[in-house]
């Protein structure tokens, strides 16, 4: 029986959520709540985005024993998830495709779009390019650095990336800056938030189009191991992935659900992403969470290798189940990703994404104080490509 209900018919998950944005938005606010909720009614939208799942985006992804990766570990049965076989290299284009397709059946056609990693902005400017729609991604300049191969993604499928050099010119001003254009430009575009935070309806709507992967992984276990997962693992910025993950265990308390955020340079420092870890509760881009913030509520800078995890804030349903600790959250540093990342890498023939490193290094912790009869799931939300050439630079300079 079902006994998780959230959000509740204002958008909030316990104190947390809601909608909280200018008056100039809220019309389009409330017209993409009642599109998605039409849509969700119609069986030619639900056979149409199943449709586009199976044979554009390649799902169902497969649920993979790594069994050299358990070896290495010890202890638990690992498997891996593996959404970096989506059509653009991570779990990203399952949302994009949803709200791609919204924004059809709203009308419009164009699309304005953040990213940080660029994974986000590549599956953006992809279902923009396959429906036909105009396409904006805004990008921070420190992001656009470090993912210059992602960028020229975006512009070979179509789409305009402009640079954002406000703040610390990442993932944050980059939904700033999106944000801005979405206002000014509400009439004939959609905003198509990468991940479950903004303001209601967003988190629901991501959270719903992501919950595709732990649907399958519940299917998949029961068929491969036999039972349900004992743990699940899945990294956290905004989090999406996990939060897609997550979502289709709530009710099943038997699963442990563990959250892994980036630590980056460590907790005692001021270079990390670890908000539910370091932060406080307040408001970022029209949703009430948890965020990286100073005593007077400024924003503070997050910090991450991974361009992906570098955001001070996160979805609103972390914050509850959080609090209600229905999940446990932890944080891995830069370096421990790092091994991660080529851990994976020599182990299985797998090059994760810097963000999925994350994961993959909590698990193999997670697993030695397991025994071998116990398995995990860790959800490998992406490759590793557009990362290869960051993490060797990193790694040259330590040599």
């Amino acid at each position: 029986m079902t006994t998780y209900s959230f959000p509740d018919i204002k958008g909030k998950y316990g104190e947390f959520g809601g909608r909280f944005v200018p008056e100039l938005l809220m019309p389009a606010v409330l017209e993409l709540e009642k599109a998605y909720e039409d849509a969700l009614k119609d069986e030619k939208f639900t056979e149409e985005l199943q449709t586009y799942l199976t044979e554009y985006i390649g799902r169902e992804t497969p649920l993979y024993h790594a069994k050299k990766l358990t070896e290495h570990a010890g202890g638990a049965q690992i498997y891996l998830k593996r959404e970096d076989l989506n059509h653009t290299g991570a779990h990203k284009i399952n949302n994009t495709i949803g709200q791609a397709l919204l924004t059809l059946r709203m009308g419009k056609k164009k699309v304005v779009a953040e990213t940080g990693a660029g994974q986000h902005g590549v599956a953006t400017a992809t279902v923009c390019s396959l429906l036909g729609l105009e396409c904006i991604v805004f990008m921070g300049e420190e992001d656009i650095k470090r993912q210059k191969l992602n960028v020229f993604r975006m512009e070979l499928l179509g789409a305009e990336v402009v640079s954002v050099s406000q703040g610390s010119g990442t993932l944050k001003d980059a939904v700033n800056e999106a944000l801005r254009y979405w206002v000014n430009n509400v009439n004939d575009t959609h905003y198509i938030i990468g991940s479950v935070v903004g303001p209601h309806p967003f988190p629901k709507i991501v959270r719903d189009f992501q919950s595709v992967i732990g649907k399958e992984t519940k299917e998949q276990s029961m068929k491969k191991i036999g039972s349900l997962p004992d743990a699940v693992v899945a990294c956290v910025g905004g989090g999406s992935n996990a939060m897609g993950m997550f979502y289709p265990f709530i009710d099943d308390k038997e699963v442990n659900l563990f959250g892994v955020e980036a630590a980056g340079a460590g907790l005692d420092t001021n270079q990390h992403a670890a908000t539910l870890t370091g932060g406080s509760p307040g408001m970022l881009h029209g949703t009430f969470t948890y965020l990286l913030q100073n005593d007077f509520g400024q924003i503070e800078e997050a910090f991450s290798i991974s361009a992906g995890l570098d955001y001070p804030g996160i979805g609103p349903e972390h914050s509850h189940l959080h609090h209600t600790k229905r999940v446990t959250y932890s944080s891995i540093t830069d370096e421990e990703a790092l091994e991660a990342f080529r851990l994976l890498s020599k182990t299985e023939g797998i090059i994760p994404a810097l963000e999925s490193a994350h994961a993959v290094s909590y698990a193999t912790k997670l697993a030695k104080e397991m025994n071998p009869e116990q398995s995990i799931v860790i959800c490998l939300s992406g490759r590793g490509d557009k990362d290869v050439e960051q993490v060797k630079k990193r790694l040259e300079g330590e040599q």
